[in-house]
């Protein structure tokens, strides 16, 4: 019996190449489709699916709202996320809400095969370093000190690191440490890498 598949993504392309690389398989195919996110939450499909393959980017509801919707409504769906960013820049997060795996759209095709096999099998296809940030289930901004989650919250308001300092009464020293722990800490590069993790976890709009 092959194991069903529903397809999130907003690029016919992708979709098509999508299906046609499942379907060519024995053991794997594709029950539906849906370009945007609501579609996604909208299809009885999706919800008979064993696994859905949720692009990050969807227009509509977005794939972080999509993935916590379907963890509380179809538990037993197992969810994979296909999105061109980098792992170690948004998996910890996703992986804490809930997604079986996280999978780069630069991967190799028999990779992510590989991958979907192993969350059908097992549950989860979650590599040891990310499994241990997320072991706790804790969104990654749980682990931040008091002082650090209030510069992590200035940030996403949209404060520099020098407005930071002079409302907290520190030098810009220190808070340019801060804001690097904050970083460390979030899996981010850059303030806009923060901003973006705030809005993932419904900090901000």
């Amino acid at each position: 019996m092959r194991s069903t598949i529903f397809l999130a993504d907003d690029h016919p392309i992708v979709r098509h190449g999508l299906a046609q690389l499942i379907n060519d398989q024995l053991d794997l195919c594709v029950i539906g489709e849906a370009s945007n996110g609501d579609e996604v939450l909208a299809s009885a499909e999706c919800a008979r699916a064993d696994l859905l393959v949720l692009d990050l980017s969807l227009p509509g509801t977005k794939g972080v709202d999509v993935l916590r919707a379907l963890r509380k409504r179809v538990p037993k769906l197992k969810i994979v996320v296909l999105s061109m960013y980098p792992e170690e820049q948004y998996a910890p997060q996703l992986l804490a809400e809930g997604a079986a795996a996280y999978v780069s759209k630069a991967l190799p095709p028999a990779e992510f095969l590989a991958i979907v096999r192993r969350v059908l099998r097992f549950g989860r296809a979650v590599p040891e370093e990310l499994s241990k940030a997320t072991s706790t289930g804790k969104p990654l901004h749980a682990s931040l000190s008091a002082r650090e989650y209030q510069v992590f919250t200035l940030l996403y308001q949209g404060k520099t690191i020098s407005e930071i300092a002079a409302e907290l009464g520190v030098s810009v020293s220190t808070a340019s440490n801060h804001f690097h722990k904050v970083k460390e800490k979030l899996h981010a590069r850059s303030v806009a890498d923060v901003v973006a993790y705030a809005i993932r976890a419904g900090l901000v709009d």
